[in-house]
């Protein structure tokens, strides 16, 4: 019995089909490329009016702001040129020009993703007055209720950083605990359904409360001193 062996595809042929998944790989990357370039300054102006929102929701009763950068001589100082820093806080006027409170970024892991939260901050009463999710890609229905639970976010309107006799530390670390187990001022009641969420905004909140309370409370002067 007489077997012909199966043909052999020519060189010639295999890069002839090549060459059409190469053109279509080069297009995509191609718009790609083009599509964000046309969107990322549309993109950044949204996240600017968003911001600019959300530090009048969480540092509640102010009319005006003003952004400060810390400098390397420790001292906040206005941010005349709306230079980009990661080291950048919002600092909210009454109609009088009374210092209000302080809005301050921060972010984390969450259970999805990155979470940027923005969140306001009364340095007389040394408490947290406010709070909102700036960017989230928490799971809806369960995660995303870090952005709408009102009995977790009332969790900000007084949530206690006071800070130790030295000035340096806090009392206390801010903690998530479970829900309905909140006895202290510093812990947050975290969400049924949504521990893992409730628990990174607590995480979040606690590292960079450790590290901006101490600096933004030895600085109130500064703030108190740019009524304009």
């Amino acid at each position: 019995m007489n077997t012909t062996p199966d043909k052999i595809p020519s060189p010639i042929s295999s890069i002839n089909m090549l060459k059409p998944m190469v053109v279509i790989g080069f297009l995509c990357a191609f718009f790609i490329a083009f599509t964000f370039e046309e969107t990322a300054d549309r993109i950044e102006k949204n996240k600017a009016e968003a911001l600019e929102k959300a530090i009048f929701k969480v540092v509640p009763g102010i009319t005006k702001k003003q952004s400060f950068g810390f400098g390397e001589n420790g001292i906040f100082k206005i941010n005349e040129d709306k230079e980009k820093t990661d080291k950048l806080v919002y600092a909210g006027y009454d109609e009088n020009g009374a210092l209000v409170g302080v809005a301050i970024e921060a972010s984390g892991i969450g259970f999805a993703d990155i979470i940027r939260v923005l969140y306001g901050y009364d340095l007389e009463a040394q408490k947290i007055i406010g709070f909102y999710v700036l960017e989230s890609k928490e799971t809806p229905g369960l995660g995303d209720k870090i952005e709408k639970d009102q009995i977790f976010l009332d969790n900000f309107k007084g949530l206690d950083v006071t800070l130790d006799d030295d000035l340096k530390s806090l009392n206390n670390k801010v903690v998530t605990v479970k829900h309905g187990a909140k006895k202290n001022g510093w812990e947050i009641d975290g969400i049924t359904g949504a521990t893992i969420s409730s628990r990174a905004i607590g995480e979040i909140i606690s590292k960079s409360t450790a590290d901006w309370i101490p600096m933004l409370y030895s600085n109130k002067s500064s703030f108190q001193n740019q009524k304009n």
